[in-house]
């Protein structure tokens, strides 16, 4: 097994399930044998693992690539040792920072001569017939949640996702529950830059299930209508959730209206893993050519304002990488740092400002600026 160096740091370690190692000069339990850590899994996820040894052996792999979002990172050492004992391959963790499904890197996997990747945490948002490398699988990682706990929490609740085929036979719905779909992701599945929209007239709940809020507030954004509810499972918590839309809007208008006069473009194609479009890059430099504007491309992996502020030339940026990072932290950088979204509208492209923001980055209905649809001016 091969570790290849991570910049982001260890994830915080939350419950007892965990093969975290300790600082004891003697040889920590963990680190005993690739059984001992198989052992040390936790139940309750869903890595599938034997689906993974067959498809490893079905190719003939000799060399698999790992990754894995940092909440899963503190499993791979184990996962490492349980696949390379099971199928005879050499596994190699690619450590670097991991945001999501876009940031899958068959480029590293290539360059570091692996032959196979596993790409955990994420359903598959690219596809493996569009990357280097032909072998590939992705695991979702389900997390089996404390479902009677669950439904103790949710059943005076209108609207919801989970144990649904148990909330309905205990007669706790007076109408139809619905899992909403963007695709081309699964029913009920959140990105931070693509969620569904629903019908505020026909629903007036969502129920989100997870922790943290950044895929929640992407649904939000694009459903301002809707009230949000969020379980936490490992807390145990139902939390009513709230977004400051008029505070986004007004932020981000002000920053299109800034970048719109601008007479130089920074256009920055994100190269972590596969966050960069090329075809969304194109558009947005053809849109800012009609304008008379002059465009310098740019190759980043990460975006920092201390890095974009010693770029003094430059008026405004357009990023190609995360859509969020402008809604996030557009505010942070000393000129206006727009996504692809808000480059339409600020270099009149095929829409104005909308009402209600999109979050369709991913999403195969989605605007002349998200990533599967046709880009032609």
């Amino acid at each position: 097994m091969e570790f290849v160096s991570q910049e982001a740091p260890q994830p915080e370690i939350t419950d007892g399930t965990s093969p975290s190692c300790g600082s004891s000069s003697s040889p920590p339990p963990c680190a005993s044998t690739s059984s001992t850590r198989k052992l040390e899994l936790p139940k309750n996820y869903h890595f599938e693992l034997e689906k993974t040894f067959l498809r490893i052996k079905q190719k003939g792999a000799k060399r698999v690539a790992l990754q894995f979002p940092e909440g899963l990172l503190m499993f791979s050492a184990a996962i490492a040792d349980v696949i390379e004992e099971e199928t005879g391959a050499e596994c190699v963790i690619l450590g670097d920072v991991t945001y999501g499904a876009c940031c899958v890197d068959d480029y590293a996997a290539v360059s570091l001569g692996c032959d196979f990747l596993v790409h955990y945490g994420h359903s598959c948002l690219i596809s493996i017939k569009d990357c280097l490398l032909p072998n590939m699988m992705y695991v979702f990682v389900e997390i089996d949640i404390d479902i009677t706990h669950f439904v103790d929490t949710v059943q005076f609740v209108s609207s919801l996702r989970a144990a649904i085929s148990l909330l309905q036979a205990e007669n706790f719905f007076e109408h139809p529950v619905v899992v909403p779909q963007a695709r081309p992701l699964s029913s009920g599945e959140l990105l931070g830059c693509t969620s569904p929209v629903v019908d505020s007239a026909a629903i007036d709940t969502v129920l989100f299930i997870g922790d943290g809020r950044f895929h929640l507030e992407s649904f939000m954004i694009h459903n301002p209508d809707i009230k949000a509810l969020q379980y936490n499972p490992y807390e145990k918590r139902l939390t009513h959730e709230q977004y400051q839309h008029a505070e986004m809007h007004a932020l981000r208008r002000a920053a299109v209206k800034e970048a719109s006069g601008a007479g130089s473009l920074g256009l920055i194609m994100g190269t972590l893993g596969r966050q960069g479009n090329a075809k969304v890059v194109d558009r947005v430099a053809s849109l800012a050519e009609r304008q008379g504007k002059q465009v310098t491309m740019f190759l980043m992996s990460e975006i920092f304002p201390s890095k974009l502020a010693k770029i003094p030339d430059v008026d405004a940026f357009v990023q190609v990488a995360c859509p969020r990072l402008s809604i996030d932290w557009g505010y942070a950088f000393d000129r206006p740092l727009l996504n692809p979204y808000e480059a339409e509208v600020a270099l009149q492209g095929s829409t104005a400002w909308r009402d209600v923001y999109p979050m369709d980055h991913y999403a195969k209905a989605g605007g002349k600026w998200a990533v599967y649809t046709n880009k032609d001016l």
